[in-house]
């Protein structure tokens, strides 16, 4: 048991750093909006410019949300390489998790990515306007 929580903890311990990392690197990718200016803007967005801002949030958040797919994809594999898990149910535990977390990701960045992917469409209609 004992040497269960030190794999886990090796592991929570290799992963934290990327989590902080990845949400980082997407702020400096587009201007960071709060949520009440997202929630404005989406409400009165009417150029190009607006739209276009939008749509940038929502890119640079499917793109963390990948990033928090892999992270989960690596932990599946380390959690999956791990024969010494005390128990069957433990295992199941910590892979059906990671399995969750996989999918969940990826299909949040896929309806975010479908969001940005309308307002860059409404700036380009916002253009012929």
């Amino acid at each position: 048991m004992k040497r269960f929580f030190g794999v886990l903890a090796v592991v929570l311990a290799l992963s934290l750093p990327s989590f902080g990392q990845t949400s980082t690197m997407h702020q400096h990718m587009a201007e960071k909006l709060t949520k009440q200016q997202l929630l404005s803007l989406i409400a009165t967005a009417k150029t190009p410019t607006e739209h276009q801002r939008v749509a940038e949030y929502y890119h640079a958040k499917a793109k963390d949300y990948l990033a928090q797919a892999k992270e989960h994809e690596e932990l599946l594999a380390a959690y999956k390489a791990n024969p010494s898990l005390s128990t069957e149910k433990n295992r199941a535990s910590t892979i059906g998790h990671c399995e969750y977390f996989v999918q969940t990701f990826k299909d949040m960045a896929a309806n975010t990515q479908e969001l940005a992917d309308m307002h860059e469409q409404m700036a380009k209609d916002a253009e012929t306007k």
